[in-house]
C-alpha cells in the first residue's frame, strides 16, 4: 500500500495524539519531537477513539479514556487491561512539513 497524506507537521502537538481518517480508517498520531506513531483510532475493548485519550510519554503509548487500557504505540500492543486485543501500526513518515501514513493490511504490521 502506498502512503497517504495525513497531516501538516505543524498540527500534531508535541506528546499529543491527533485523529485523522486515511482512506476511511481511523488512525490516531502521536509526535514525539521528530518522530511520528500511528496506530488504528479505534479501542480493541471498547471501540472508542483513542485519540481522545492521554499519551504516556515515558510508555510511548497512547492511554483509552474509557477505560484506562495502553497501547504501546510502536508495536500496537493492549499493555494493560481491559484490553487484551493489539491495534494495527501504521508506517508514519515526515517528508518536509507533511506527515504521510502507509496503512497496515492486516491489523499487524509493525512500524
Amino acid at each position: 500500500m502506498s502512503s497517504v497524506p495525513a497531516c501538516a507537521l505543524a498540527d500534531l502537538a508535541d506528546g499529543a495524539a491527533l485523529r485523522v481518517v486515511l482512506d476511511g480508517r481511523p488512525v490516531a498520531l502521536v509526535r514525539f519531537g521528530d518522530e511520528v506513531h500511528a496506530i488504528d483510532d479505534t479501542c480493541s475493548h471498547a471501540e472508542v477513539s483513542l485519540a481522545e485519550g492521554e499519551v504516556d510519554v515515558d510508555e510511548c503509548a497512547l492511554e483509552c479514556w474509557k477505560h484506562g487500557s495502553l497501547f504501546d504505540l510502536r508495536t500496537g500492543a493492549a499493555l494493560t487491561l481491559p484490553a487484551v486485543k493489539p491495534v494495527a501500526v501504521h508506517t508514519a513518515t515526515i517528508a518536509g512539513d507533511e506527515v504521510f501514513v502507509t496503512l497496515a493490511d492486516d491489523g499487524r504490521s509493525s512500524r
